[in-house]
């Protein structure tokens, strides 16, 4: 009767050990499947469809714009409607992308701030006093730079003008 029970006990050991073999198989695989998808099939680079349709983005490049002697701000006296003489000092700064425009407007700064002077100082003291005066003075400076700096080298990768600071009294 001992021998009838160490029979019966073999197999039922023997499909144990195939199913704990059957289930270590499973999470060994499971593991080696999802190593597999997070260090090879979802890298962080994009397909190269994207990659081709995405332009690279250059790194931006400012330039500022000075006065001859290194003198930081333009300074501009301004008249209003009643005739009372104000003045306004601005601090201003180019931004471009391409290292040879940042070489340009170095290399032509007095001409690029004397435009700007005439710029300024044709102000109206009661338009600039609003957002969208300073706005139309911006954009009214940087037709100007890009007027000089396309008559000196022909074209004009100038972005922005940007006031770092503004004062008027």
């Amino acid at each position: 009767m001992a021998d009838e029970q160490l029979e019966e006990e073999k197999p039922k050991g023997k499909k144990k050990l195939i199913i704990i073999i059957v289930l270590a198989l499973l999470v060994l695989g499971g593991g080696g499947a999802a190593a597999y998808f997070f260090l090879f099939a979802s890298s962080d680079e994009p397909a190269p469809e994207a990659q081709a349709q995405e332009p690279a983005r250059i790194r931006a490049l400012y330039v500022r714009l000075r006065m001859p002697g290194d003198k930081p701000s333009f300074v501009v006296s301004l008249t209003d409607t009643n005739g009372r003489q104000h003045f306004m000092q601005i601090f201003a700064e180019a931004k471009t992308r391409d290292q040879a425009m940042v070489d340009a407007l170095t290399l032509h700064m007095p001409l690029v701030c004397d435009r700007l002077n005439f710029v300024f100082s044709a102000a109206n003291f009661e338009e600039i006093q609003t957002n969208e005066g300073k706005l139309a003075l911006q954009q009214k400076a940087l037709d100007a730079v890009k007027d000089v700096i396309s008559k000196e080298t022909g074209k004009s990768d100038v972005e922005a003008i940007l006031f770092t600071n503004m004062v008027m009294q």
